[in-house]
């Protein structure tokens, strides 16, 4: 029994949907932890009387933790398994931001924080690789880009819960709640999450143990089957190996160019837009208003996105997607966010289909560590075009050329013989 063919030719059915669901919860929880020192910087700085150059180390620690985790823990999940990568990393990260909350100093904090993000660059990418192997291929981008979304609701909803604990419990309960829910989530991920059924039978597994979970995918299906099957990889190497190898080499260098500089722009408007928009020449009122719809046009563009990669050129839309984001910048609108982030999302569903089972995540992850070095360096490029006084115009042209950059990548990708063959893979 192939089993690609097997969750291919079947309807998407409840185990498959908890699996996602699994996977939403993992990444809103991750959105969540990336977002809550942002939400209890304001209050940080009143009680401890810390400047903003203090908390610039702060505030960028998880990203270097982000990059180094999404780095390292690929290899580890196309060795060990996705869930076992998964279940460790919810756990380190909500171990550390619960620690975080009883920080005495800004040194704890910038430590606390970088252990923090390894755990939380883990999480990220592995759960999408564990939704696209459970997710039939034509619904794959789609269901990718929908566990992605919770991202954008667990950075929401932890700003609307800290409006209220930070006045009234202190920023520390933002802190406890961000370390306390994962634990709980953890158990029931060790409960009832899979391990992936592709990364089964690639590992050769225990026959016993694949046959329970095509069980719980088409019951009856696997009585009598003999043995269990998928398509292999070109070439038997390990992850790292097959990633850069020549089949992969190409794509994988454009998947890295586009990821970083869509990251460049998201976490660039993320940070500085309200900054921005008042330096030229707008109002408060004005830049609230700009960033709220840059954040709502993210969901929306990625499931969107997702939903159209999934019925024509992935590479096409996604180079439509990035042209558009350009255009868009002048105008700062929510065309921007619904690009920008709709953009960085369908690559991570690409990168998912892109790879093979035996290097799928090291491949998502390594895009993603990638990417997260864009995120850094936003920080200081954004500071750097206020501090130059350049005219709000100008910097929206300056901003576009990422823009353009990222979707020529990812066009060049699919254009090019080599990676082409192996978009749609195990």
């Amino acid at each position: 029994m192939d089993v690609r063919e097997l969750i291919n030719g079947r309807p998407f059915g409840g185990f498959q949907k908890l699996v996602v669901f699994f996977c939403f919860v993992i990444i809103a929880l991750d959105g969540f932890d990336v977002a809550v020192m942002g939400l209890i910087a304001p209050q940080l700085r009143e009680d401890w009387g810390v400047t903003p150059q203090e908390l610039g180390p702060v505030l960028s620690a998880a990203l270097v933790g982000l990059a180094i985790g999404a780095l390292v823990a690929g290899p580890l999940a196309d060795r060990y398994g996705r869930k076992i990568v998964l279940v460790s990393s919810v756990l380190f990260f909500g171990f550390w931001t619960l620690v975080t909350a009883f920080s005495g100093d800004v040194g704890q904090l910038v430590i606390f924080r970088f252990l923090t993000g390894l755990g939380l660059g883990a999480a990220m990418p592995n759960a999408a690789t564990l939704t696209a192997e459970f997710a039939p291929e034509r619904k794959r981008a789609f269901l990718v880009t929908v566990a992605f979304c919770s991202f954008s609701f667990g950075a929401a909803g932890g700003g609307f819960l800290s409006a209220w604990m930070i006045p009234n419990l202190g920023w520390q309960s933002v802190l406890v709640m961000g370390g306390v829910l994962p634990l709980l989530v953890v158990p029931l991920m060790l409960w009832r999450m899979p391990e992936s059924l592709s990364f089964l039978v690639s590992r050769r597994a225990p026959r016993e143990r694949i046959r329970r979970i095509v069980e719980r995918i088409a019951p009856g299906v696997a009585d009598g089957c003999g043995d269990f099957t998928m398509p292999s990889a070109p070439q038997q190497l390990g992850g790292v190996r097959l990633v850069l190898s020549s089949h992969y080499r190409f794509g994988t260098l454009m998947l890295w160019v586009g990821y970083f500089t869509v990251l460049f722009l998201v976490y660039l408007f993320s940070s500085w837009l309200p900054t921005l928009v008042r330096a030229g020449g707008y109002s408060v009122a004005d830049a609230a208003i700009v960033t709220s719809m840059f954040q709502v046009g993210g969901p929306i563009g990625a499931l969107c996105v997702g939903w159209a990669m999934d019925r024509f050129r992935p590479h096409g839309v996604l180079l439509l997607t990035m042209l558009v984001a350009a255009l868009a910048i002048g105008a700062i609108a929510w065309a921007v966010g619904f690009c920008l982030n709709g953009g960085s999302v369908g690559m991570n569903a690409m990168a998912t289909c892109f790879y093979p089972t035996e290097a799928r995540a090291t491949g998502a992850c390594w895009m993603s560590g990638v990417g997260r070095f864009g995120a850094i360096l936003s920080a200081f490029a954004g500071g750097q075009m206020i501090a130059m006084g350049l005219p709000l115009g100008q910097m929206f042209v300056l901003l576009a050329v990422p823009a353009v950059v990222s979707g020529l990548a990812l066009a060049a990708k699919g254009l090019s013989r080599r990676a082409m063959p192996h978009l749609r893979t195990a």
